[in-house]
């Protein structure tokens, strides 16, 4: 398996993040601060994920609900001082991230319990091959996350 859809999704994802300009989340929306936040938060679970796989084992758990302990989205914004830190954190996780699923080969097949929720669009409650969740990250995940920042930019 190799990164490079999900490197270019990311490149994507900050081009959006770049351009700036954000104004506030509507009521029940994420704040793009708290996208970005959220996106960190993901990313150190899949990495997670992928690290247990590459070690040998033959299963791991994958959990990431959409509003994910807002409070721990706005102290993970507060103790990176906004949008800049957590941009500057996103760059260093998604690289890690891509970093490991270049590594993974064969167990990229193998089978993660994964429970994704993202709004009514993307929800996932099943045992999926990790390869398989890597390309909803990648095909679904991030760019819905790129497509909620461009309708904050003001």
């Amino acid at each position: 398996m190799e990164s490079g859809g999900m490197r270019r999704a990311y490149g994507a994802l900050f081009a959006e993040v770049d351009a700036g300009g954000f104004g506030p989340a509507p009521e029940g929306q994420l704040s793009a601060e708290q996208i970005v936040a959220h996106l960190v938060a993901n990313d150190e679970l899949m990495i997670q994920a992928t690290e247990a796989l590459l070690a040998g084992s033959p299963f791991a758990y994958y959990e990431m609900e959409e509003d994910f302990h807002r409070p721990q989205l706005d102290a993970l914004a507060a103790e990176q001082g906004g949008l800049r830190g957590l941009t500057a954190l996103l760059h260093g996780t998604s690289d890690r991230l891509c970093g490991l699923v270049d590594q993974l080969g064969l167990a990229a097949e193998t089978p993660v319990e994964t429970h994704l929720r993202e709004g009514f669009d993307l929800v996932v409650e099943e045992s999926l091959p990790w390869s398989r969740t890597l390309d909803l990250h990648t095909r679904v995940h991030l760019p819905k996350h790129q497509a909620q920042l461009h309708l904050l930019r003001s």
